[in-house]
């Protein structure tokens, strides 16, 4: 004879307490992530269990109260259920609880199947729904301590929390790192910035400041597997990941700071990329992306003094020291407007000597003065050498 629903739930309640304890034992022996985990998180996940069944057996009494009796279910330890245990876990979760349910059940009317049918569906959308909304809330606290990050090292003002934030954060990068700014697209797509950066072995800190986008570029662990020829993946250099990089940023130009050890160091990379981003629009043919050194000169002029001293350290005083001759030769090269002919008779010697001696320049400081760009770059370097050489020269007093 058929129960009457009043009846049907009286019944239930009686063996809700049944019901928990089988399903309880029927995740101990079905789910193996469920046996593995320490008492605490366990018996959070088990209470969720039972949250199901009396929210079921509530649901059952009054389907209307579908909204709030499916989030109450997941009320019963939100944290610990989103912190131990993944959504398709949850699923399983409410699988194995569906089955101790309708097992227990059968026979007992169709009615009361399709209600656990129904329900089950419900729960399953609900866990959905959790999931989305604590994904979303990470997401934007993420999104904070990553501008916070970004905001550090662009000002330079790291402390002893910088290491750890990063470490929230979730970054694989290692080693060296180099900070690329830019404009800011009309539609800014990051998810697009990180794979693409993922795809060159390359991870990424995303930072938006009004119309600037800047991003601090770090090299991620390379790949275990080897290529078909046995050969590891070759790494990209900063320049060709910035290039790979370069759709993801809005129109105008794209400067990359020069590469340093960490990201600790990385406010010097950022430094030298925003310099070189205010002045960018003086080199009428800058390529795009471009490094913040080929904008030394543009910089130094606009009163940058990290590129007062990289030209004078990685150019004249390497040259003064090698050899004076050549840097002589190479200022009268530059004064004369590169030509071979004119300084050869200046220095008083053959074409062929200036020639060798600007390629032996090139050897020693790494830039050629026969390009138009790497003679002004280098003439910039004279010109503050010598500055910088009167500066510090000691003034003799009179009598």
């Amino acid at each position: 004879m058929a129960r009457t629903k009043p009846e049907t739930l009286a019944w239930l309640r009686r063996i809700s307490g049944e019901l928990a304890t089988v399903t309880l034992g029927r995740l101990e022996d079905t789910l193996p992530w469920y046996a593995d985990m320490p008492p605490g998180r366990r018996s959070a996940v088990g209470l969720v269990a039972q949250a199901g069944i009396s929210s079921f057996i509530a649901w059952y009494d009054d389907p209307r109260a579908t909204p709030w009796i499916a989030a109450d279910v997941f009320g019963a330890a939100p944290r610990e259920l989103l912190r131990s245990v993944s959504l398709q876990q949850t699923l399983q979760l409410i699988r194995v609880t569906v089955e101790v349910v309708e097992e227990r059940v059968a026979g007992a009317g169709e009615d009361l199947r399709e209600a656990i049918l129904l329900y089950s569906r419900e729960i399953a959308f609900a866990a959905a729904d959790v999931y989305a909304r604590a994904a979303e809330a990470r997401g934007l606290w993420d999104a904070r301590l990553e501008a916070l990050v970004v905001d550090s090292i662009l000002t330079g003002e790291t402390d002893d929390e910088l290491p750890s934030r990063i470490a929230a954060l979730g970054w694989h990068g290692h080693g060296e790192v180099a900070v690329l700014v830019g404009t800011t697209p009309p539609s800014l797509d990051v998810d697009q910035l990180r794979r693409t950066a993922r795809h060159m072995l390359a991870d990424v800190l995303i930072g938006v400041q009004g119309k600037r986008l800047v991003l601090v570029i770090g090299r991620a662990e390379p790949r275990s597997e080897e290529a078909e020829d046995g050969s590891q993946p070759e790494a990209l250099s900063f320049l060709e990941i910035a290039a790979g990089l370069e759709p993801g940023f809005g129109a105008g130009h794209l400067v990359l700071g020069h590469e340093v050890a960490s990201l600790v160091d990385a406010s010097r990379s950022a430094r030298a990329a925003l310099a070189g981003f205010a002045v960018a629009r003086s080199w009428r043919h800058a390529p795009r992306p471009v490094s913040a050194d080929d904008l030394l000169p543009e910089r130094a002029l606009a009163g940058d003094p990290l590129a007062r001293t990289t030209l004078v350290e990685r150019i004249y005083r390497p040259l003064m020291a090698h050899s004076p001759e050549l840097a002589t030769t190479l200022w009268s090269y530059l004064d004369s407007g590169r030509s071979l002919e004119a300084t050869a008779r200046e220095l008083f010697v053959h074409p062929n000597t200036v020639r060798y001696r600007l390629k032996r320049v090139s050897d020693v400081i790494g830039w050629d003065a026969t390009g138009a760009r790497e003679s002004l770059i280098l003439q910039s370097a004279l010109i503050l050498g010598s500055i910088s050489e009167q500066e510090t020269r000691p003034h003799r007093r009179g009598l």
